[in-house]
């Protein structure tokens, strides 16, 4: 495919995309992948705006999912979402990593990879499928919500802490974000509450974003660092300033739509140019066995736990639990391009990710959506259960 057509190809795969999801409700992070992967088969390959934009796209679906952790919700409920999600990141990535090191002989680095990217749990397709239910302001769905955020938390801090090259560089990479986080939660008001950038066509509330989300990756990349972590804690702290009016929300929706019309499907797309279909199949046993493993493992740290505080929605929780989307696929896209994984490795990794955004999803709305009753819904999403006593 020649350089002037791949642009081109780009938009055609954006549109498609977006209309497929729409045709069958699956998420169209999944679609962007498989199409990606079906059009580098075809000779498809990256270029570099495309690279350095699927790289902010990464960025940017990181800080979106900070900001719908809702920290009062965590406050109230933080014991059980703590030991929760803290259980459903660390038994997958403890069995992901002892199985590939120790059974697939795949090297040290590569390891640590593989279970940082099968520990996550998809923020996105969690939020997606509890919105759509109605459950997003149950005990169930609060506290799934809540429990999500800790997995991912240990995730981007594994993905931080374990794969940082310390260097000179790398400290000023730290106090940079330290700043900039303090700087934006205590002066971020002083934008978003200002009447003089509200509802105005340039959207200077969106480019103070970027502008933000970019200072983290020019000093991550001159640390030699991954700006998850900052962009994941931003998001988390700005919250409040996407939720507490119809102003605010305006913001995230246009944010949002700005993201998803390029620059998150373009994350999503190269990383699915790198998948190749022929070495999962050369690999297929080890495939399937990831799989089992992290459904397996997360199984094991999220059931027995969700049966004792949310007994009535158990298997429900387990299984959205069991999730994963963008959080494996940065992972994994960062451990390609970081020279720690192969593409054979990388397209077990994705592949397994896709999977098991599409299989435990689909297995939970089908057989174990929970019933709504006025014993479960909570009233102003922090309030005391609905009297149906």
């Amino acid at each position: 495919m020649t350089d002037n057509l791949i642009p081109l190809a780009m938009g055609i795969i954006v549109l498609v995309a977006s209309l497929i999801s729409l045709k069958f409700g699956l998420s169209v992070a999944i679609i962007e992948i498989i199409l990606g992967s079906l059009a580098g088969t075809l000779g498809m390959h990256t270029q570099d705006w495309m690279v350095y934009l699927a790289s902010f796209g990464g960025i940017t679906l990181t800080y979106l999912a900070g900001t719908e952790i809702d920290i009062e919700l965590m406050r109230e409920k933080f014991k059980e979402s703590f030991l929760i999600g803290f259980c459903s990141f660390l038994l997958p990535f403890v069995a992901v990593a002892g199985y590939t090191y120790y059974f697939a002989h795949w090297s040290a680095q590569a390891s640590l990879l593989a279970g940082t990217a099968l520990s996550t749990t998809s923020l996105a397709v969690v939020y997606s499928v509890l919105v759509e239910t109605g459950l997003a302001r149950t005990k169930i769905g609060k506290l799934l919500m809540s429990s999500t955020f800790i997995t991912d938390m240990g995730t981007a801090l594994a993905l931080s802490i374990i794969f940082i090259k310390p260097t000179a560089f790398t400290v000023v990479f730290i106090i940079v974000s330290i700043v900039v986080i303090i700087i934006a939660t205590k002066f971020s008001h002083l934008v978003f509450d200002n009447a003089r950038f509200k509802n105005k066509v340039v959207e200077p509330e969106i480019k103070y974003v970027f502008f933000l989300l970019l200072v983290f990756m020019y000093f991550a990349n001159l640390g030699e660092g991954h700006a998850v972590l900052p962009a994941f804690v931003l998001g988390l702290l700005m919250s409040p300033h996407f939720k507490e009016t119809v102003e605010t929300k305006s913001v995230r929706n246009k944010l949002r739509t700005v993201a998803y019309a390029i620059i998150t499907p373009t994350f999503f797309i190269v990383g699915g140019l790198s998948i190749s279909f022929p070495l999962i199949f050369s690999a297929l046993g080890l495939f399937i066995v990831l799989f089992l493993i992290k459904i397996a493992s997360k199984f094991a740290g999220v059931f027995f736990l969700a049966r004792k505080f949310i007994p009535q929605g158990a298997m429900y929780t387990t299984l959205l639990m069991s999730t994963g989307l963008t959080f494996g696929t940065i992972a994994s896209v960062f451990g390609l391009t970081s020279g720690i994984i192969d593409r054979v490795q990388y397209s077990l990794l994705v592949g397994v990710v896709v999977a098991s955004a599409v299989i435990p999803t689909f297995i939970a709305q089908k057989w174990f959506a929970p019933v709504h009753s006025e014993d479960v819904v909570e009233l102003n999403g922090y309030g005391t259960e609905k009297a149906g006593k």
